[in-house]
């Protein structure tokens, strides 16, 4: 279920659904008598692409996952038992002969050590199975260790592939309830996260690495014109609006 769930939100992709679009509008273009069909086809796919990678769009969906956790630096000075990193992805080279952090995972590592460095914890949990060689876990350990975080505090859950699997994984790891957990991850995947986890444990903090919404700035010309980056963000935002959705249907939230 879960592999039809992951094809299911590949066919999602903006950019995926703008190259069906442009396809099929090709297709009908060669046609003679729906040239006019097709011209309709190419008009919806160019205004879509356009909607999808300017800024003003992707960076309300942004507001729209993060908005709960903007001004929320005050939950640092909390002290936490737990401090629990979610990966975010992870990737082979294999010329070499090693696997690498995504820049999302990075920094929600840096992040929580800093975290670490202020307050401490009992515990620093690197969590995610990864799709790389070397296990996504094992190589957060390897960057939280070289960082300063002593390694008898380090602990891995290696066995995660998603959110909800984060969250069941953790509460096989400890047995008390009641202890204080504080979640790692982007703002944009915190609320569902923290939905996983509060399902068993009572005292859940949200420690946001960081934030893909930003303040308006800049030349505003600029912020119509489409751009990689915003086409970027509106497709990590999209995704997780899909996440949330699917999460819903399934039950797997509150």
């Amino acid at each position: 279920m879960e592999e039809v769930y992951t094809v299911f939100k590949g066919f999602l992709d903006p950019v995926f659904i703008v190259f069906v679009l442009l396809l099929v509008a090709f297709f009908v273009c060669v046609t003679a008598s729906k040239k006019k069909t097709g011209a309709l086809i190419l008009l919806l796919s160019i205004v879509l692409l356009y909607a999808v990678s300017i800024f003003p769009v992707a960076n309300y969906l942004c507001y729209y996952l993060e908005k709960d956790y903007i001004n929320n630096s005050s939950i640092l000075e909390q002290d936490t038992d737990v401090i629990v990193v979610l990966g975010g992805g992870s990737k082979d080279i294999k010329a070499l002969k090693n696997t690498f952090l995504t820049k999302i995972t990075a920094v929600r590592i840096l992040h929580a050590v800093e975290v670490y460095n202020k307050n401490g914890a009992k515990y620093f949990v690197c969590s995610g199975k990864g799709t790389g060689k070397i296990l996504e876990a094992a190589v957060m350990a390897r960057l939280a260790e070289k960082l300063g975080v002593p390694k008898e505090k380090i602990r891995i859950e290696d066995k995660s592939m998603n959110t909800w699997q984060n969250a069941a994984e953790l509460n096989k790891m400890f047995a008390n309830k009641n202890i204080s957990v504080g979640i790692v991850t982007s703002a944009y995947h915190m609320k569902r996260s923290e939905r996983e986890f509060k399902k068993y444990f009572n005292n859940v903090s949200p420690l946001v690495a960081t934030y893909f919404y930003s303040s308006s700035a800049g030349n505003s010309a600029v912020k119509y014109m489409p751009q990689s980056e915003d086409l970027y963000k509106t497709s990590i935002a999209l995704k997780e609006i899909i996440n949330q959705l699917w999460y819903s249907m399934k039950g797997l939230t509150n």
